[in-house]
């Protein structure tokens, strides 16, 4: 089969008439299966680390049915059986999880506890470590040949919910290599098996009949990463995807409206600031670009009204926030005169943070910075952002991505050995906080913790929350049960199928 559906991202830039066009194969040589219709799919964002589950990759895997962890959550956040049936806590530090038998990988191999436990390891020595194991360290062992026991240096209330983490899929040995890469290649549990990766254009998977669950209803995913999302959009429009990530604010009112999913999510669109280098290091300076940003003119005018205003970093996707959340001091306005020059960087996969960066750049103009703007696609700024290279990022943020809890997040993005601090902050109230809501067990004491620690983040003016995000997700006519999920874990599952007319 001729497989790229759509143009390589350089396609954009140089072919910008031929997006609405000629980009996908015509809907009538779609490949079928008895009557059977493969998924074709739109993805945001190509893979970073080739798809590898221990860094964001993970979930890609995840949302095609492709890899499975021990446990999933369910939509209040609680943990449910997937790959582990059931699990105990047998003291404060150890869990026993008993694990589902009769399970096989994609390459024939069986599923045992010697598989979750070279997989586990695996992310326990990765460089990075996958963020849900972040300040984690877990002791994993073998207690019979379909139960491991997994101990933690200190108590983790909620262990069962971070191994839902996709970054701690269970994979078959074929997976990894001596020099620490992870191939997933038909090495995953799930109802498709992924077959072929074409680099950062396309990847294919095809229909698992050993599955232990549900027996996949499509045959197979053919799937395109497209950054660029008028293609996206014009894709959808056009019958030539099925399903489609992402679509771009902007794009909505050219498609029909039975075709939009609004979903609200747990993203947040936040400016970070640099607090460790340039202008940004200045606390007084953070507190001016704080009183000068100006949010109601980004809902309205770059997401349509498709968003909420943020009054925090954790949004209505977590109902739980507002109700505790008290009131932030007002930011008194710094006597200093001083101005700076600062750059404002932000990345172009998501089409509407350039924007935002404009209007951002001229309400700190006005407040007396002098702003230079950088875009750049993801893949080709992260590491400058993470290395301290800006003096104010903006960021659409996942906040309960991992673990459904925001802790993960939080100690990530603000720790001082936080794996993703892009403000660069380290601040020993704010570490305080987070290691008091860490160590909560589930339930109010832990929601009421969590608010503390945003409430101490928000007061060093490390990040300035924006708004928070309903993702806009397109479904062709036709296409029946693809998930719509807030936290960005599933779209096809195995009951996912293009349904044939009549």
């Amino acid at each position: 089969m001729s497989f790229p559906r759509f143009p390589s991202p350089l396609g954009y830039v140089l072919t910008g008439s031929l997006l609405l066009s000629g980009c996908f194969d015509p809907p009538e040589s779609q490949e079928t299966h008895a009557g059977e219709q493969r998924l074709r799919v739109a993805m945001l964002q190509p893979p970073r680390s080739g798809l590898t589950p221990l860094s964001d990759d993970a979930f890609k895997l995840s949302r095609w049915s492709n890899a499975e962890t021990l446990v999933t959550l369910n939509a209040d956040g609680d943990a449910t059986p997937a790959l582990a049936e059931k699990w105990q806590q047998i003291d404060a530090r150890h869990w026993r999880f008993q694990l589902r038998q009769g399970v096989r990988f994609h390459d024939g191999t069986p599923f045992t506890a010697h598989s979750v436990v070279r997989s586990l390891t695996a992310a326990m020595q990765a460089a990075p470590k996958p963020r849900i194991l972040d300040g984690v360290q877990l002791e994993v062992s073998v207690d019979g040949e379909y139960a491991v026991m997994i101990g933690t240096a200190t108590p983790d209330p909620l262990l069962p919910q971070r191994l839902s983490s996709p970054q701690l899929a269970i994979l078959a040995a074929r997976a990894y290599g001596a020099d620490g890469v992870v191939n997933p290649l038909r090495a995953g549990t799930g109802a498709f098996v992924l077959t072929t990766v074409n680099g950062t254009s396309s990847a294919r998977l095809d229909r698992f009949d050993g599955y232990w669950g549900m027996r996949a209803a499509a045959p197979g995913i053919d799937v395109s990463f497209v950054p660029d999302g008028t293609a996206r959009a014009a894709a959808l429009r056009t019958g030539e995807a099925d399903v489609v990530e992402a679509v771009p604010v902007a794009q909505v009112a050219l498609i029909d409206p039975t075709r939009v999913q609004e979903v609200p999510m747990p993203r947040t669109n936040t400016l970070y600031l640099n607090t460790r280098y340039g202008a940004f290091s200045d606390p007084q300076l953070r507190a001016l670009a704080a009183t000068a940003v100006q949010r109601q003119p980004l809902v309205e005018n770059v997401y349509e009204g498709r968003a909420d205003i943020a009054e925090g970093l954790l949004g209505p996707a977590l109902p739980w926030a507002a109700a505790l959340r008290q009131p932030q001091p007002a930011i008194t306005s710094p006597s200093s005169t001083k101005r700076a020059a600062i750059t404002l960087a932000t990345f172009s996969d998501r089409a509407e943070l350039p924007e935002v960066a404009v209007y951002l750049a001229q309400q700190l103009t006005a407040a007396g910075f002098e702003v230079k703007q950088e875009v750049r696609e993801y893949a080709h700024i992260e590491a400058d952002a993470l290395a301290g290279k800006f003096d104010a990022f903006i960021l659409s943020r996942a906040t309960v991505l991992d673990s459904g809890d925001p802790v993960a997040y939080m100690y990530s993005d603000f720790s001082c050995h936080g794996s993703f601090n892009i403000a660069q902050l380290c601040d020993s109230e704010v570490d305080a906080a987070l290691a008091r809501a860490a160590v909560m067990p589930a339930g109010t004491e832990r929601r009421q913790a969590i608010i503390a620690a945003e409430s101490r983040i928000l007061a060093t003016h490390a990040a300035i929350p924006l708004l928070h995000e309903r993702v806009i997700q397109g479904e062709a006519a036709g296409v029946q049960q693809v998930a719509r999920d807030p936290r960005e874990r599933l779209l096809i599952t195995p009951a996912t199928r293009v349904a044939q007319p009549q």
